[in-house]
């Protein structure tokens, strides 16, 4: 009789019946009593209530009745937990059973029962099943760590259990080193700082050892584990990958990639001359190739996986073209990804059979697949240059077949081909004219009207063609007005005399009917070019093209080299790092391959050099504009559009807001000093005094608070401001933030009617006053002017978050410059949080919130840290010391309400602190260690 039948009874009463069957003395009874209370568990009814009952079963020597105890246990333990600590006992008798089955199983069983009370009692008989004679129980036992590391990680640490499980990485069992390595890995995931799999040669020659002889899942672990091994020379990398190598020809899939993997990434390190690398390179293709006869959905895993491989050494499958031909039944995923891999290895050898295969494809019914093969006819043409006249009268021969999307997409790839090879093709657009009417999606309008606007002067009726799209401007997409837009310029510019109407009616659709800004200042200019300097206007719009490249959807090769180490896992199917995707991703750090030996290429080229050197910091001036600015400030534009988000181009932010009405006055520029959107001017100061009080005390204290002021720097050069000059810095006093501004007359005229403007920001930065020079400034003299700040103006995230753009006007011009305003200068007075408002908040914030920094080089001792911080508004809620370090809980609150906590650990012999930050925004974050940093070393 099969054990169906405990699932079928629903009788009233149950619990009762079953707890006197429960405490029945026949052995028989109990275990069939057990199994009934399973199966009502496993359906979903609440049997806790005879948990007592249960539990005493545990005492037994029937194996079977142990685990169905025992998988009881696991499942109520959390919710009666006092009930649960019953069990503990039995728990360290079972572990001293003469039946190594059963120790294993009671272990086993300890590190699923998530309760924080039993873990100390678990300990003892967890210490002896590490060091228990039979493999089985270790290799239980070293899952076992792992688990309780997530309970409580500061108890296994204390216990010393990590140590034990790098002793067993030296044990004479494979498996119970596949599950220790495995163990340890889990930890480390979690701890990325903590250095625990500290791999050696002489542990990876252990770790190689065993991985002949534990079983699939095992030599995984032990794969993935290899792979994060840094070789010290290309004689030990040489000699791990020919002792994986034979991992290739194992039946499990999972264990193949995790192979692959890890030769991957130590082929960088060997050096393309030798004899093996070449070996190597045609031991690969077999086993990738033995994946794709699996089932659809493992094959697209590989495929995903092989796409990878073959962007980063696509000489492995270079003779491999014939596997990834599409099958008729295949699913549309895997037809999607082998056409991807098919262009990837395109090369002129192989090209014929490749184009006969995509025309084949064209001429299917599943309309995606169809699409994707024209367009990877027009990527292989790109790709191979001898290939592309066979390509072109294959899209011709298409577009023949008169099937819309087709046609469409024909037109779509030629126009990339156009761009490619100029002047070769140009005999087929009277064939591609015939079928402009059949067009009706936005990419191939786009593409036919930048076919004609591009060689309008081999079109006897060019104008007419895009005076058809004209009829109905409003109605097409953004992509279709801005591409009819340019054609038409180009068109006159090629034929001006018979075009005059066709143009004025484009420009006037664009700047005054429409309400897409990109298309109103690309109107704009258009215009402007157009009627101020025609032959400008020609070498602008006229331009050689560059020619475009041959791939260009590949993965940009440092996010590929990341990806190459994960490869056998999600982030090689979704082609993103781990941190795109994974939830508090901080425990994810970021792998790359180790640097390649026996070549010239350097790891990093010169021009990406990382940032956040010195440069970082220095105020980036933007360019003044030329006469095509000076010219649209005098067009009356209406209200500033408020368009896409500002770029700090001269040309976008002189378009948008720096140059609406505030600033400019309109066409005549007549000139607002302050913008209109700021408070009444005595916002900024302190309550009670005027803004009087305010210069008088900058002007006779200095810094009121103590808080840190930066030395003034040249935030705009005279020469790229026609003489004037503008060093600054910024500060907070008592409450107040201003901008205190030296402005220096560097030119030969005197300089008068100074104003300023802010353009929206971050944190909503902008002047509380008018700025004030009282006399008009000479020749080689300087005045320097206190701003006063406030918060209450327009807010738009920039980056990096404290990137200020300024706008400075006087009576020769206006200039623009922008600077970045250290964070410290918005922490608010009332920063300082309750200590239980502290704890509540610290454990309400996501941990995924927590971020952690480094301080370098800082010699002061807690006290002395503690004191210079509250200068700047960050308060000490409260200071302990744990094993001689002195962790200081801080907090501060930024003027737009935002709470950042923070804690602070000193040791006093160690010059680097470490700054833990939470925060329910995040991105704050960096600046505000800037901050910490800035205020502590100055």
């Amino acid at each position: 009789m099969t054990d169906s039948k405990y699932f079928t009874t629903t009788k009233k009463g149950e619990i009762f019946e079953l707890k006197a069957e429960l405490n029945s003395d026949k052995k028989e009874k109990k275990k069939e009593a057990v199994k009934k209370v399973i199966a009502s568990m496993t359906v979903g009814k609440d049997v806790s209530a005879l948990f007592p009952d249960v539990v005493n079963c545990m005492q037994t020597d029937n194996l079977e009745l142990k685990k169905l105890v025992y998988l009881y246990l696991m499942n109520y333990a959390k919710s009666q937990p006092d009930m649960a600590i019953m069990a503990v006992n039995t728990f360290v008798k079972d572990c001293e059973d003469p039946n190594p089955l059963i120790r294993a199983l009671a272990v086993r069983t300890m590190g699923c029962i998530r309760v924080d009370k039993i873990t100390e009692y678990l300990c003892e008989p967890l210490r002896k099943c590490l060091k228990d004679e039979d493999p089985y129980v270790r290799k239980t036992a070293a899952v076992c760590v792992a688990k309780l590391h997530d309970i409580n990680a500061q108890l296994v640490e204390d216990q010393g259990f990590l140590d034990t499980l790098k002793d067993l990485i030296s044990d004479s069992n494979p498996m119970v080193v596949a599950n220790a390595v495995a163990a340890l890995s889990e930890i480390a995931e979690s701890h990325p700082s903590s250095n625990l799999l500290d791999l050696n040669p002489q542990s990876i020659n252990k770790l190689l050892t065993a991985l002949n002889e534990c079983t699939e899942w095992g030599q995984i672990f032990i794969l993935d584990c290899l792979a994060n091994y840094m070789p010290k020379d290309d004689r030990e990398a040489q000699s791990i990958c020919e002792r994986v190598t034979p991992r290739l020809s194992h039946a499990n899939s999972a264990v193949v990639l995790s192979a692959v993997k890890v030769l991957m990434k130590f082929m960088e390190m060997l050096s393309k001359d030798l004899d093996y690398y070449g070996t190597l390179l045609k031991k690969l293709a077999p086993p990738l190739v033995t994946l794709l006869s699996a089932e659809p959905e493992l094959q697209y895993v590989a495929l995903r996986n092989i796409n990878l491989i073959v962007q980063k050494r696509p000489e492995i499958l270079k003779h491999e073209m014939k596997v990834f031909f599409v099958k008729y039944n295949d699913p549309i995923y895997v037809k999607l990804e082998k056409l991807d891999i098919m262009i990837r290895l395109a090369s002129q050898a192989n090209i014929a059979q490749v184009l006969a295969e995509l025309k084949e494809y064209a001429t299917e019914v599943d309309v995606d697949f169809v699409r994707k093969a024209v367009r990877a006819i027009g990527r292989c043409a790109i790709k191979v240059e001898q290939s592309a006249e066979r390509c072109v009268s294959t899209l011709l021969d298409l577009i023949q077949t008169k099937v819309n999307y087709v046609v469409q997409e024909a037109i779509v790839v030629i126009k990339d081909i156009f761009r490619k090879y100029p002047n070769k093709y140009e005999s087929v657009i009277a064939t591609l004219c015939e079928n402009l009417d059949s067009l009706d999606e936005p990419e191939a309008r786009a593409a036919m009207i930048w076919i004609v606007g591009e060689y309008a002067e081999r079109i006897d009726n060019a104008d007419e063609l895009l005076e058809s799209f004209l009829e109905g401007f409003h109605d097409e997409s953004t992509q279709v007005q801005l591409q009819l837009l340019t054609a038409i310029v180009k068109l006159f510019l090629k034929k001006p005399t018979e075009t005059q109407e066709l143009v004025q009616q484009v420009l006037s659709l664009a700047t005054q009917d429409s309400d897409n800004p990109d298309l109103r200042d690309r109107g704009y200019i258009y215009w402007r070019l157009l009627s101020t300097d025609p032959v400008a206007a020609k070498e602008v719009v006229l331009a050689e093209k560059p020619l475009i490249s041959e791939e260009t959807d590949l993965i940009e090769p440092t996010l590929l080299d990341e990806l190459i180490c994960y490869i056998g896992t999600l982030a090689s199917v979704y082609h993103k790092p781990p941190s795109a995707f994974v939830e508090g991703s901080r425990g994810v750090v970021h792998k790359s391959l180790p640097p390649r030996t026996g070549s010239s290429e350097s790891a990093e080229s010169p021009d990406t050099a990382p940032s956040g050197g010195p440069a970082a910091d220095q105020p980036s001036v933007i360019p003044t504009q030329g006469d095509l600015l000076g010219d649209l400030l005098n067009l009356d534009l209406g209200p500033p559009v408020s368009g896409p988000p500002m770029a700090t181009s001269a040309v976008q932010m002189g378009a948008v807001d720096l140059l609406g009405d505030s600033l400019m006055g309109g066409s005549g520029g007549s000139f607002t000093p302050a913008p209109s959107t700021t408070a009444p001017t005595n916002v900024g100061a302190p309550l009670g005094s005027g803004l009087g009080d305010l210069f008088d005390l900058t002007g006779g204290v200095g810094t009121l608070s103590g808080s840190y002021v930066a030395p003034k720097t040249v935030w705009l050069p005279a020469m790229k401001a026609k003489g004037l000059e503008i060093s600054g810095t910024f500060s907070r006093q008592v409450g107040s933030i201003s901008m205190d501004l030296v402005l220096t007359n560097k030119a030969l005229q005197v300089m008068s009617d100074f104003a300023i403007q802010f353009n929206r920001n971050s944190f909503g930065l902008a002047p509380a006053a008018p700025l004030q020079v009282h006399a008009p400034l000479a020749p080689n003299q300087s005045v320097e002017i206190t701003l006063p700040l406030n918060t209450v103006g327009s807010v738009m995230k920039m980056e990096p978050l404290n990137n200020l753009q300024v706008a400075v006007k006087n009576n020769i011009d206006v200039f623009y410059f922008s600077t970045l305003y250290p964070l410290h200068i918005l922490f608010v007075e009332d920063g300082k949080m309750e200590r239980q408002m502290f704890l509540a908040t610290w454990k309400d914030i996501p941990n995924e919130n927590e971020t952690q920094f480094q301080i370098k080089d800082c010699s002061l001792n807690a006290d002395a840290v503690s004191s210079k911080l509250q200068g700047s508004n960050i308060f000490t809620i409260a200071k302990r010391n744990v094993e001689g370090q002195d962790m200081l809980y801080q907090s501060l609150k930024l003027t737009n309400g935002i709470w950042v906590l923070a804690e602070l650990r000193i040791q006093p012999s160690n010059p680097s602190f470490t700054l833990s930050l939470k925060c329910r925004a995040p991105e704050v974050s960096q600046y505000i260690y800037q901050a910490y940093e800035t205020i502590l070393k100055n």
